[in-house]
């Protein structure tokens, strides 16, 4: 159904992870050294998650992917050329003995709901805790490590330079033959907080008082629905110190 048919109204249903937790993906490079992505290998670079593909660059060894070690500085011919130093002289790496594949993914299934209202909130602080660690810590991998967003849409790249897939499907992307505006990423490129309304104790929201209401990412939201404290980064934006009329006659009555 149009939006003119709903009059703007939302059409609720269940949800999943990834509607919480955005998933964004890139491209995987072998060696981020190496030359660009080209237009026509776009199909034969494997995609995945962006902040996995940062952690690999980082020096996460995954067998699904490898990717190319140097353990010494490369040496620039040309002003974008180079070639790789001579390793002759050091010893054979050791096995990568600690090298585990990526955990698989657990089924809906096989996922149990918490048992009692205080495993719900030490469940909603463990989650709470995990999402600022993964972004603090993607946050100082970004300032070590090139992330790259487009300037027209979301596509993000791990790498000092993006790729040449004409793949942006952005507004007047005619005009650019399909290629990125690439550009500095920033941290909410590669992890989307997804904000939603902080849902007030009353737990209806009304469309006429929407200016009182605040917000927060999805994993603050449901983590704090769940029985976690607000974290003081999050107070000022989900305006906590604001009163929420109960009526519309009394939202305008407010100065």
């Amino acid at each position: 159904m149009s939006s003119d048919k709903r009059k703007g109204e939302h059409d609720w249903g269940s949800t999943f992870v990834e509607a919480v937790f955005l998933p964004v993906e890139a491209y995987h490079l072998e060696d981020r050294l190496g030359p660009r992505i080209p237009h026509d290998q776009r199909f034969e670079v494997p995609r995945i998650p962006a902040l996995v593909e940062l952690c690999i660059q980082a020096g996460l060894d995954l067998p699904e992917y490898p990717t190319k070690r140097r353990r010494k500085p490369i040496v620039k011919i040309g002003r974008k050329e180079f070639v790789d130093a001579n390793e002759d002289d050091l010893p054979d790496p050791e096995p990568d003995k600690f090298k585990e594949p990526i955990l698989e993914e657990v089924s809906d299934d096989e996922i149990t709901p918490p048992s009692s209202p205080e495993e719900t909130a030490a469940l909603a602080e463990e989650t709470l805790k995990m999402w600022e660690t993964l972004r603090n810590g993607a946050l100082r991998l970004m300032k070590r490590y090139s992330v790259r967003v487009c300037g027209y849409c979301p596509e993000v790249h791990i790498g000092a330079s993006g790729h040449k897939a004409r793949n942006c499907g952005a507004f007047k992307h005619q005009q650019r033959n399909g290629q990125h505006g690439w550009q500095a990423a920033v941290l909410d490129d590669l992890i989307p907080p997804r904000y939603v309304w902080h849902m007030p104790e009353s737990g209806e929201l009304q469309k006429e008082l929407k200016i009182f209401y605040g917000q927060a990412p999805a994993v603050v939201e449901i983590c704090i629905q769940g029985g976690a404290q607000v974290p003081e980064k999050y107070k000022a934006t989900m305006r906590l110190d604001i009163g929420i009329p109960s009526s519309l006659k009394e939202a305008e009555m407010v100065v």
